[in-house]
């Protein structure tokens, strides 16, 4: 590594570390709103209500077939443009824009919660039926049976998918560099046509990504055993 690549490096240090947690800010935001709506698109898919089956199907199916990038430039551009012209039609005066890290939590968490609600209702369809019928004999409330029943059971089937879920959302903050919010992709393209040292800031990059997503797969890892505490392993059922 030159001096002059040395220098890049320390100069952009800073910048690029606050990108980095800018990135985890935007994933973690959206990964927990994307939780709620995956929740309540099971819900809705799982419902015997006819509409409500139908609206969940229509929201995971729709959002699913669309790519994130679409939806990003579409909210921030198209919607910046379509809020400004409900304010002009009101009479407010000059252009309305939208928040790029709202455009990014909201986008990535609505494609979330998409995926969020086929990993739930297939983790709830894998609940033995005998134990959600034993709870309402019992007589426990709608509430009840799912933080006694219900989540307890769904977790260890739901986490794979749910760990699957966080890593792929990880990596595609790096989708909001299009509309120049700074997260830490965005950094690293405006670090390295700086410096013009591309190899290192993108090599940079691809190790901070790669922490992230080891780090939290030893954490998923480490929920997945506690939540399957008690129950029997693969090599348990060989022995």
């Amino acid at each position: 590594m030159n001096s002059v690549s040395q220098e890049g490096l320390a100069d952009w240090a800073g910048p690029i570390l606050s990108g980095a947690l800018t990135t985890l800010e935007i994933a973690l935001l959206a990964y927990a709103i994307g939780l709620l709506l995956g929740l309540l698109g099971a819900a809705c898919r799982l419902s015997p209500w006819a509409p409500l089956r139908g609206l969940g199907t229509l929201y995971s199916t729709a959002v699913r077939a669309v790519p994130e990038l679409l939806l990003i430039i579409l909210l921030y551009y198209a919607g910046s443009q379509a809020l400004t012209a409900l304010a002009n039609s009101l009479g407010f005066s000059g252009a309305v824009t939208i928040n790029g890290f709202l455009t990014a939590v909201g986008v990535l968490a609505f494609v979330q919660g998409a995926y969020m609600t086929e990993v739930f209702r297939g983790a709830i369809l894998a609940i033995p039926r005998g134990q959600l019928e034993a709870a309402d004999a019992f007589g426990f409330s709608p509430w009840a049976r799912f933080h006694r029943i219900t989540l307890p059971a769904l977790l260890p089937n739901a986490l794979p998918g749910m760990s699957n879920l966080w890593l792929i959302l990880i990596k595609d903050t790096a989708l909001i560099s299009v509309i120049g919010y700074s997260e830490l992709f965005f950094t690293i393209q405006q670090a390295a046509s700086s410096t013009r040292s591309h190899f290192l800031f993108y090599s940079a990059a691809g190790v901070l990504y790669l922490i992230m997503t080891l780090s939290s797969t030893a954490l998923f890892r480490r929920l997945e055993q506690y939540v399957r505490r008690g129950q029997p392993t693969a090599n348990s059922e060989e022995a």
